[in-house]
């Protein structure tokens, strides 16, 4: 299966007043949440309520800021959830998929 794009909007939950943002979000079901570039976080005004620890695709460990609430929308569906602030990408991952129940097709590679 190839890379699945998917363009996605993100909002800052706890402040609805603050513009949210449009992003081309890679898709990856092998990854659990949302990551977002910092870039992002800053945009949308994410407090940070913990960090966490996370393995990125090479192996390493790594400890990230995790930031929310997030709001998540594809396809008129919304999930709220946090955000991992890593990459220079926005990556969505399994839960938030789940959030909005949607799923990856891999015969025609793209999100339905």
């Amino acid at each position: 299966m190839g890379l699945i794009s998917q363009k996605i909007r993100l909002a800052n939950a706890a402040r609805p007043e603050l513009e949210e943002i449009d992003a081309n979000a890679l898709v990856d079901s092998g990854a659990a949440d949302l990551c977002i570039p910092e870039l992002v976080a800053k945009q949308l005004r994410l407090e940070k309520v913990e960090e966490r620890m996370i393995t990125v695709a090479d192996g390493r460990q790594v400890i990230v800021d995790y930031v929310g609430p997030i709001r998540v929308e594809v396809f008129g569906r919304t999930a709220f959830t946090g955000g991992m602030v890593t990459g220079n990408q926005v990556l969505l991952g399994a839960i938030p998929m789940e959030g909005m129940d949607v799923l990856i097709d891999p015969r025609r590679q793209q999100l339905i």
